[in-house]
């Protein structure tokens, strides 16, 4: 069966005109089924991976059409690979829709149209900016114009619906839309509306029904950040980001355990970074980013302290930034230029130029950072606080028309890239 299996794959690529690579099947194991991978965090349980690239870049296993217009980046989950965006090469329409591709080749498999496109603003800066998240045989979405949406994984049929501002007062902290990737949790969806009338709100994910609302009075308005999940002492924590700052929600009840105020600025965009007790977040625009404590109380309270307030140095627009051993790597600002920072005390041990320009966002993977900049390059550099160490770069196929926003994907020993209407597929392992 395994030979036959090869054989097929063989004659497809033969027929398709792609490159013909090998790889062990284990590397194609592995799952990335939300923004920033299982844990949120940007990096990749992958091994056995390429330290340096070819001149060209590493293998092109496949690529594929009907994406979209977008920078929402990539789900995958089994075999099938989920993103989203409008004006569609395989619709004929302009509206947005979430599509899903064979992993294997690239084929796409069936589409749904979620609604109009997200038009407001510069021409690029609209679309899709929101990535699905998958669990099991359930898929959700976020449109920017604030449209929850749950549907089959495995035939994109509609479940139910949500409208973050017609049903829970949501409101954006920007003229945006939304960008969220929603959580899922046990039998909980967690996403924010934004705003003093439902900051955060948990729904059963199976039936949209509402399980609690979050209500922070001073928020200004949901940012573009996607919850993540810290344990503090038994208790379970809910941390995001908003126009107002930082918060951190319980998860049995929705009460707002303890918020840090920041002053306004445009946007507030990174997902935060979780370490233990530990929250560190950043916001661009000259913000800067800071480390707080959660400490535990008595009956389920936390609270935070300081470990050391904003830092300009550490600021961080929307490329995200990772956390590899006690390091922090990350673009300054949307400079592109990357930096390396020590996490407990902030402080910049190199800042350097790359191979790329304009704003980088950062995965992680093997010991190595995958830094894609907003000109369509992509380098594989060393993760090291000694200086940034390229390994290989290369030009992404068909980018130059709009900037090239969409988060990188590591996963299976492959490397996936989003660049509009076109998903690129790409062998990064050894084997």
């Amino acid at each position: 069966m395994l030979f036959r299996a090869l054989i097929g794959c063989l004659w497809l690529n033969l027929c398709l005109g792609a490159p013909i690579v090998f790889a062990q099947i284990s590397t194609l194991s592995g799952a990335w089924p939300q923004f920033r991978g299982p844990e949120r965090n940007a990096v990749s349980s992958d091994t056995g991976l390429l330290t340096e690239w070819p001149e060209n870049g590493p293998p092109l296993v496949w690529q594929a059409h009907g994406a979209g217009r977008g920078y929402a980046s990539v789900a995958i989950v089994g075999d099938k690979l989920y993103t989203m965006g409008d004006g569609l090469s395989i619709a004929d329409d302009e509206d947005e829709y979430v599509v899903c591709f064979n992993v294997s080749d690239g084929a796409p498999v069936w589409k749904s149209r979620l609604g109009a496109a997200w038009t407001s603003g510069r021409p690029d800066w609209q679309s899709s900016r929101s990535t699905p998240t998958v669990d099991g045989d359930l898929l959700y979405i976020l449109t920017p114009h604030g449209d929850l949406v749950c549907l089959e994984s495995a035939t994109g049929a509609p479940r139910w619906r949500k409208q973050l501002a017609k049903d829970f007062g949501g409101k954006k902290g920007d003229s945006w839309g939304y960008s969220e990737s929603v959580l899922i949790d046990g039998d909980r969806l967690v996403c924010t509306p934004g705003g003093e009338t439902a900051t955060m709100v948990a729904l059963d994910k199976k039936t949209g029904n509402e399980i609690w609302r979050a209500v922070w009075p001073n928020d200004r308005g949901a940012g573009h950040a996607s919850a993540v999940i810290s344990e503090v002492a038994g208790t379970r924590v809910y941390v995001n980001t908003t126009a107002g700052g930082a918060l951190g929600v319980r998860a049995e009840d929705g009460r707002v355990l303890w918020t840090y105020e920041i002053d306004r600025t445009t946007a507030v965009i990174p997902t935060p970074i979780i370490r233990g007790d530990l929250v560190f977040f950043t916001a661009g625009y000259r913000r800067g980013g800071a480390l707080l404590r959660q400490i535990p109380g008595n009956d389920g309270q936390v609270t935070v302290e300081t470990v050391y307030p904003l830092n300009t140095d550490l600021a961080n627009k929307h490329g995200g930034v990772v956390l590899v051993g006690d390091h922090l790597y990350g673009d300054s600002d949307d400079q592109g230029i990357p930096f390396c920072a020590n996490l407990m005390t902030g402080e910049i041990l190199w800042k350097e130029r790359g191979p790329g320009q304009n704003s980088a966002s950062v995965a992680v993977a093997d010991g190595h950072l995958y830094i894609r900049w907003a000109s369509g390059t992509i380098a594989l550099a060393k993760a090291s606080p000694d200086g940034l160490n390229v390994r290989g770069s290369f030009k992404i196929p068909g980018s130059g028309d709009r900037p090239s926003w969409s988060h990188p994907v590591i996963v299976g020993g492959r490397l996936y890239l989003r660049e509009g209407d076109t998903i690129l597929c790409y062998n990064v392992s050894k084997g």
